[in-house]
């Protein structure tokens, strides 16, 4: 597939998606012209393969693929529904504050189950009670992922589909300074949950500014793809005309976002809306549309030489910082020392296993 063939088959996948939100059944004309394969490939790289077969089916059009695809995500959701309820009645039994996060959400917002694809739930805790949810957790079944203890937050897995990811916090070490600051006591942004001791959720307004905070933080990393911006295309539609849009500004000034929350509104309402795009529409879903759900390594790449030059990128990448190296060496915890000795066998183990990734970082760097 050329470039320009990706590009159309993303602008007919956020097409399809729009029409799956706004329930209208998709023009017969434009559908006919579509290329099922190439279709599929750019709505499978933006987690968008559920919502893209629905918006098909309502058009009488169906693929093997997609039908499979909008089965799996159907599941899927089922069953993070089914497994957060179990996950959240034993915090509840335990007395553990605990916040669904993110994709938990908005998901709800979305016309079906199955429309919002998830790869993991994420969900906020109180940090003092870290082994006190992993004996939670392995009692239903799940066990932790390598890094358990490290980070913002734990990966706990379930055979065959599940993954949740338990956070301690929202941002944290090596991660944008103000919005660590600005989350550093989350708790006090949050209201409990009516009939619940231990759940809490956002306002709508601190949801929203949460929400573009997260995105943006992909955004200007690797990047992010279409599901994020229709993500905010469904919470406006939905919550939109409620919000109070003034508490929303003076928070996102406060965290340097204001520009881009913005840009991603205008792009989100008029690309779902089937509006006329702006230049500056159009640049950034470029970008947007290269990305990928999980964005690239082009992409972080590109805007870590672009913030702290050649030389910087390349320092940064050989020289990770010792926070960072813990994750990776947890033996640093104890003797800090050995992190000279650290850099260089991370250096050479990354040549001999993973020889084209240190060749494109060096490309990237001097491109």
């Amino acid at each position: 597939m050329t470039g320009e063939e990706y590009r159309a088959a993303v602008l007919d996948v956020a097409f399809l998606a729009a029409c799956a939100v706004n329930d209208t059944v998709p023009d017969a004309e434009r559908v006919g012209k579509m290329d099922p394969e190439k279709l599929f490939k750019a709505a499978d790289r933006h987690m968008l393969t559920g919502i893209t077969a629905m918006a098909l089916e309502s058009a009488g059009v169906r693929d093997d693929a997609f039908t499979q695809a909008k089965g799996k995500a159907v599941f899927k959701a089922a069953a993070f529904d089914a497994e957060r309820g179990a996950v959240l009645a034993k915090f509840e039994e335990e007395g553990i504050m605990y916040a669904p996060m993110k994709g938990c959400v908005l998901k709800e917002l979305y016309p079906k189950l199955g429309m919002r694809q998830m790869s993991d739930n994420d969900i906020l805790y109180d940090d003092t009670r870290t082994h006190d949810v992993k004996a939670i957790m392995e009692s239903l079944g799940f066990s932790a992922g390598p890094s358990f203890g490290r980070g913002v937050h734990d990966h706990y897995f379930k055979p065959p589909v599940l993954n949740f990811e338990m956070h301690r916090s929202l941002f944290g070490v090596g991660q944008n300074v103000k919005f660590v600051e600005y989350y550093k006591d989350v708790k006090s942004r949050l209201i409990r949950n009516e009939g619940s001791r231990y759940g809490y959720h956002f306002s709508d307004e601190d949801f929203y500014i949460y929400m573009i905070a997260h995105e943006y933080k992909h955004y200007s990393g690797s990047g992010t793809g279409l599901r994020s911006l229709l993500d905010t295309y469904v919470f406006l539609k939905k919550k939109g005309e409620g919000l109070d849009w003034s508490h929303i500004a003076g928070e996102l000034e406060k965290l340097d976002i204001s520009a881009f929350e913005e840009q991603n509104r205008s792009l989100a309402m008029r690309l779902f809306s089937g509006d006329e795009l702006t230049g500056a529409d159009i640049e950034m879903l470029d970008y947007i549309a290269s990305s990928g759900t999980y964005g690239t390594w082009a992409n972080r790449a590109k805007n870590q030489v672009a913030r702290k030059g050649r030389a910087g990128y390349l320092f940064s990448r050989m020289f990770l910082p010792l926070r960072t190296m813990k994750t990776l060496y947890p033996v640093l915890d104890a003797v800090p020392v050995l992190l000279p000795f650290c850099w260089i066998f991370r250096l050479v183990k990354a040549l001999i296993t993973k020889p084209r990734k240190v060749l494109f970082q060096l490309k990237a760097a001097f491109r």
